[in-house]
């Protein structure tokens, strides 16, 4: 078998081993650099920079790009295969991280790579032989240029009991919306590494949720070879290869991303967006508009090879087509020594089909539910009755009751199980992608609230339970509370989901059964993150609520007038959608700091400057805490929201906001950060890049979550 066949087979993946040099390609068989020319000479650039993953007390992954000077930044080329070199030094370089001065001294290994044209000129190279809880710095070589210097550090040895972990954690970045000051932010911490939970890219490009102001700096996309799905009019989808690729080397073309991938080692999963929104193995939910039953496994292989060819992630990938959509593992775990374990799941590629297909006919109107109705704003009763039913057919047929309606498979649940009661660490952390919290509502309450349906259909659509959506936890019941009765049995504690996809900050206990009549028992906890960018939940649901029924619109929000001296009347939507997940019982300030973060926004996009825009967002806010219409009519819905308590369980909501979250654990305690980032001014990220730092505490031994 000659060289390149081997590659294509069996993964690209190179390796060395410090003390050693250059060992061998992933499988075992020998890479011979002789048979590509090293590049020489000036004419050669790194234009996504560096990165590095995955990493193990003695070994990290890392990745750059390579191509000719003269070929396009994001575009592939046609230049042939040639070898470059890696450099890594133990000695500290952080006054020249992330420029491309050469490093120097304390040299720990220098090898030639292999650069492979048929993974478009990616390089992913693993080290091992490397030293515990140790910073290392590093950079590739092409003929006479230097890529930028990068730096990871290494976990602590398995044995060790550091006194703390400290990581952020991030998701969901869109391209084409809002902006990426963020990383900004994440960039300038002190961090281990760098948990992403997928979304990394979006495959659409002028979707309905990518409409609105976006930074001048990200400049439109064009997908090479995108197609036209059933969404919005104008859009784009990723369909190809050559268009997956392209959405990573665009979005890696950002300094602010590259800055966080030089700085820190991430270890990154998966959702939904790197492939289609709401996907199912192969099958998407964008396609012909008959959406679950769209099943697209050519699309599905090249967004898991773009993927692994982009990402730093130490995985297993076959190019074989035999391997089929199975063609690359992401689910695994990495420990840091006896503190903390961390366990990533991949809750896409092997989950089964959502409970109710769009096609499902509602239960009033006989018409097909469509996406509202089978994946979100799902009623609860119809939901697990189809779950029910799956179950009770597996059981007939003798397969294993969870196999048609598992998030996980059974391959990767029993891992997960085994995984969890075999760590010898005091935190097992999980990279979670969708949420485990229950987020439901109970509709004929929330109108008796409100008092306001508009029309006997809303009275009888919404007087039952409903979940916010069954693409989480909340759609594959079942299973959840087998993992659940797992963690129980074995008396598995200080367990903390850390979870992603819902553009949105959440936190609170995972209970076992959410369906028994206290609500079932805390078994562990959930930490959601927001979006960098993607519009947040909030924003979701303000766009559709109106179109379900108008009666409904007070559950998500009220509009508020609020004239400002000189600078004519703002109408702002006051978020009650916190309240009616669960947000505590407001005081007037309360409600009013709420409204800090989209009115600072609004006061930018209507024009003041930014060195006035902290000052008179204040001013607003303490006058609106005297206003009539906000502390009568708005404050009171909001209470009468509040007072359903509609998730008991739920400790924090925010729906409204973009940012990420930094991860400190102790012996003593996990501290989870939340930090908010302020809106876009005019067409640019903000100076002043957080607005706000909400803490979740979870002590050792404890389910508790308190809020600061």
């Amino acid at each position: 078998m000659d060289r390149r066949q081997f590659l294509r087979i069996g993964g690209f993946v190179t390796a060395s081993v410090v003390g050693v040099g250059l060992a061998a390609c992933a499988g075992g068989d020998d890479v011979n650099t002789g048979n590509c020319e090293s590049a020489c000479g000036p004419g050669w650039k790194f234009p996504q920079s560096v990165a590095s993953g995955d990493p193990q007390p003695d070994a990290i992954m890392l990745w750059t790009r390579v191509v000719p000077a003269g070929a396009g930044d994001v575009a592939s080329c046609d230049a042939g295969d040639f070898t470059i070199r890696l450099r890594i030094t133990d000695a500290n370089h952080d006054a020249v991280l992330g420029s491309n001065a050469a490093l120097s001294g304390g040299t720990v290994l220098d090898t030639p790579v292999a650069v492979q044209a048929i993974f478009d000129h990616t390089v992913r190279h693993r080290v091992s032989g490397l030293a515990p809880s140790t910073l290392y710095y590093y950079q590739f070589v092409a003929g006479d240029v230097h890529s930028n210097v990068g730096r990871f550090k290494t976990a602590p040895a398995r044995s060790a009991a550091p006194a703390q972990l400290r990581f952020a954690v991030l998701a969901c970045q869109d391209w084409s919306i809002n902006h990426w000051g963020a990383f900004d932010d994440v960039a300038g911490q002190e961090l281990d590494f760098v948990l992403h939970l997928g979304d990394y890219i979006y495959e659409t490009v002028g979707e309905w949720f990518q409409a609105g102001p976006v930074e001048a700096r990200h400049a439109p996309l064009s997908l090479p070879d995108g197609s036209h799905g059933n969404g919005a009019a104008g859009a784009s989808r990723a369909t190809t290869l050559a268009d997956y690729r392209y959405l990573y080397k665009q979005y890696r073309s950002d300094a602010r991303l590259q800055a966080v991938h030089e700085r820190f080692a991430m270890v990154a999963i998966w959702d939904d967006h790197e492939f289609s929104n709401d996907c199912w193995r192969d099958a998407a939910t964008d396609g012909d508009g008959s959406g679950d039953h769209s099943r697209q496994p050519g699309r599905r292989r090249s967004a898991n090879q773009a993927w692994y060819e982009y990402m730093p992630a130490d995985i297993h990938f076959s190019a074989d087509p035999a391997a089929g959509i199975d063609n690359v593992r992401i689910y695994r775990d990495l420990q840091f020594g006896r503190l903390a374990h961390l366990v990533l799941t991949d809750e896409r590629l092997y989950r089964s089909a959502h409970a109710l297909p769009e096609a499902a006919p509602c239960s009033v109107s006989a018409a097909p539910l469509g996406g509202i109705g089978s994946r979100s704003m799902v009623p609860e009763a119809l939901l697990h009755a189809a779950e029910a039913r799956k179950m009770a057919a597996a059981r007939a047929a003798g397969e294993h009751p969870l196999t048609p309606v598992s998030m996980l498979s059974n391959a990767q649940r029993e891992w997960w199980q085994q995984t969890m009661k075999d760590s010898p660490a005091l935190w097992k952390l999980w990279g979670n992608e969708v949420s485990l919290l229950r987020m439901g509502l109970d509709g004929s309450r929330a109108i008796g609230t409100l008092q306001s349906a508009d029309s006997a259909e809303a009275l009888v659509l919404f007087s039952q339970r409903f979940l916010l959506s069954a693409d989480q936890w909340d759609g594959y019941d079942a299973e959840r509370k087998a993992l659940m009765q797992h963690l129980k049995d074995h008396g598995i504690r200080n367990v903390v989901a850390l979870s992603g996809d819902i553009h949105a900050f959440f936190a609170g206990e995972v209970r076992d059964d959410y369906r028994a009549t206290s609500g079932g028992s805390p078994v562990m906890v959930d930490l959601v993150t927001a979006g960098i960018s993607s519009d947040s939940l909030f924003v979701y649901l303000k766009k559709a609520v109106g179109s379900l029924s108008a009666g409904l619109v007070p559950l998500v929000y009220q509009t508020l007038r609020v004239p400002l001296p000189g600078a004519g009347t703002l109408e702002l939507s006051v978020n009650l959608l916190d309240y009616t997940l669960g947000a505590p019982t407001p005081t007037a300030a309360t409600l009013a700091e709420r409204l800090r973060v989209p009115l600072r926004g609004a006061l930018a996009q209507a024009g003041l400057p930014e060195a006035r825009l902290d000052a008179t967002t204040a001013s607003v806010l303490e006058g609106l805490q005297s206003d009539a219409d906000f502390t009568g009519r708005l404050l009171a819905l909001a209470r009468g929201l509040a007072a359903l308590h509609s998730n008991p369980w739920l400790k924090l909501a925010n729906t409204d906001a973009q940012g990420y979250a930094v991860v400190t654990v102790t012996a003593a305690a996990l501290r989870c950060e939340f930090r908010q980032v302020n809106k876009l001014v005019g067409d640019a990220a903000p100076a002043t890049v957080v607005a706000r730092t909400t803490v979740a505490t979870v002590p050792r031994d404890s389910t508790e979550v308190s809020i600061a």
